[in-house]
């Protein structure tokens, strides 16, 4: 599911509760991390870790611990840039060349509406009214839950690019239904304070996809390397 949300450069890995990866081992540094958590999150844990190293499998690099930095944001291999998300029954990694794109962040929440006061907390009142509109376009999308992970996932793209916390206010979003009456479509988020560096050009906007599927709402967002600027 998640793949279908990225461009061809990345390697996506997702894994279901049924999934052997929920069974992954972890590295004595990784165990640390979690040494007083409760068995659940101990498993999505371990299990979101067995799907990054199988995405470094399939990238030819060898597998190793993926232990936790600044703001809990993973720290990669060399080379690598990615994301990783859990929630109940799903986990998902996804790894690409940092030669390939400059940042990418992936959400999966679970398909149900977001409970009480959550949205007044961090909508915008512009969202607020489009996921009024949305609703009634297509009423079995739980719109505000699709939304509040398309908010997850611009900030796990813009954390690795300028090392600063992103307030859920900060990032105007839309979401975009495809024509088709299919549930997934794309996203686009207007950055509200000043946007990341990317090969020297000052980035405002962020665009990502998302899909619904299973009893699941997952989203994407893609940051490329910026184009030359051509010569006059």
């Amino acid at each position: 599911m998640i793949e279908e949300l990225l461009p061809e450069s990345v390697v996506a890995v997702e894994a279901h509760t049924d999934d052997p990866l929920w069974e992954t081992p972890l590295y004595p540094a990784e165990e640390a991390l979690v040494v007083r958590a409760v068995a659940k999150r101990r498993r999505e844990f371990a299990a979101v870790r067995g799907c990054a190293r199988r995405a470094m499998e399939k990238l030819g690099v060898p597998p190793q611990a993926v232990l936790s930095g600044e703001r809990g944001a993973p720290l990669w291999p060399d080379g690598l840039v990615g994301s990783m998300t859990h929630c109940d029954g799903y986990c998902a990694a996804a790894l690409v060349r940092a030669a390939d794109l400059a940042s990418l962040g992936i959400d999966a929440e679970p398909h149900g509406p977001l409970p009480e006061g959550v949205g007044d907390a961090v909508f915008l009142p512009a969202e607020s009214a489009r996921l009024g509109e949305l609703a009634l376009r297509r009423p079995t999308v739980h719109w505000d839950r699709l939304l509040f992970s398309a908010k997850e996932s611009v900030y796990k793209a813009w954390f690795p690019l300028t090392r600063k916390w992103l307030d859920f206010s900060e990032a105007d979003i839309t979401l975009h239904p495809d024509t088709g009456g299919a549930s997934y479509g794309t996203l686009r988020a207007e950055l509200l304070v000043p946007g990341p560096l990317v090969g020297g050009r000052r980035l405002q906007t962020f665009e990502g996809r998302w899909i619904v599927r299973d009893g699941v709402a997952a989203t994407s967002v893609v940051v490329p390397h910026a184009s030359p600027v051509p010569s006059p």
